[in-house]
């Protein structure tokens, strides 16, 4: 029968789950997770509609992504109605503005939660620009690095005070805080022309090209996501990848012993006691 309530979050139903088979991590450990970040992960969720990628028999199983909440969800459940470009009826997406929230979706098995660009205070209008620099399998962990430290001094060229975030899959997003006064076009505009700049600069490394079969061995730089209901990967969400790395903020400095999967559930708890939040004045 589902809760009508968050009711006391001592513990998820059926704890002992397996979420991540190869890691033997359960429904437990990924609550135990999502309370341990979530004073830095609510921080940068507050307010934007999130999209959830499910895994109610783990990531062995097919998952699922979803935008409109749940009929079952609670009604403490905060929702924002986010008309579809396009005509067609709203959809209610989650809102994480609380712990309560947070984990009643890790108890529904939400691995992943991917936030919009913008807030429901203004949804035209985006408060962050990001960059996803996708590698292919076999571009190297130095060489990866290199294009991210050029892409940041680009980025700091450009007037954005670049971000860092190890997504947690294969690359890195690069992000900068805007202050809402333009819409996704233009910010859309804006990045794309820097990142077609640097694949004209380094057409052997870099590309912009959409086509996958035309990019070859290079690093995509994809604009896609400053769009009008496009998301990234909530910073430290999981990702339903063996494991279970997490996305996560870093400093610029932290980059040449870092990787795209460096920190997740086993380790995060110990970075976050000795590290404070890279992406503390995003809030």
């Amino acid at each position: 029968m589902p809760r009508n309530d968050t009711q006391d979050r001592a513990g998820p139903s059926n704890p002992d789950k397996v979420l991540y088979p190869q890691d033997s991590f359960r429904k437990q450990d990924v609550f135990d997770y999502y309370r341990a970040v979530s004073g830095q992960l609510i921080a940068h969720a507050r307010d934007k509609p999130v999209t959830l990628r499910r895994f109610p028999d783990g990531i062995g199983a097919e998952g699922f992504f979803q935008k409109e909440a749940s009929r079952h969800f609670p009604e403490s459940i905060p929702r924002a109605s986010v008309p579809q470009r396009g005509g067609g009826p709203p959809v209610h997406h989650v809102l994480v503005d609380d712990e309560d929230a947070l984990l009643y979706l890790a108890d529904q098995a939400c691995l992943e939660i991917h936030i919009a660009l913008s807030t429901v205070e203004d949804l035209e209008r985006p408060v962050l620009a990001v960059l996803d620099l996708d590698p292919p399998e076999d571009v190297s962990l130095a060489t990866l690095r290199d294009v991210v430290r050029t892409m940041c001094e680009r980025f700091a060229d450009e007037g954005f005070a670049p971000h860092l975030q190890a997504t947690g899959g294969k690359g890195f997003h690069i992000a900068a805080p805007l202050n809402g006064d333009h819409g996704f076009d233009e910010i859309r505009s804006q990045v794309r022309e820097l990142a077609d700049r640097a694949a004209r600069d380094d057409p052997q490394r870099l590309t912009t090209e959409q086509r996958k079969n035309k990019r070859g061995d290079r690093i995509f730089l994809d604009t896609n996501r400053n769009a009008y209901g496009q998301t990234m990967i909530a910073p430290y969400s999981l990702r339903a990848r063996p494991g279970a790395p997490a996305a996560t903020p870093l400093d610029l400095e932290e980059l040449g012993r870092a990787n795209p999967r460096s920190y997740g559930l086993s380790n995060m708890a110990r970075r976050l006691a000795q590290k404070s939040d890279p992406w503390r004045d995003l809030h």
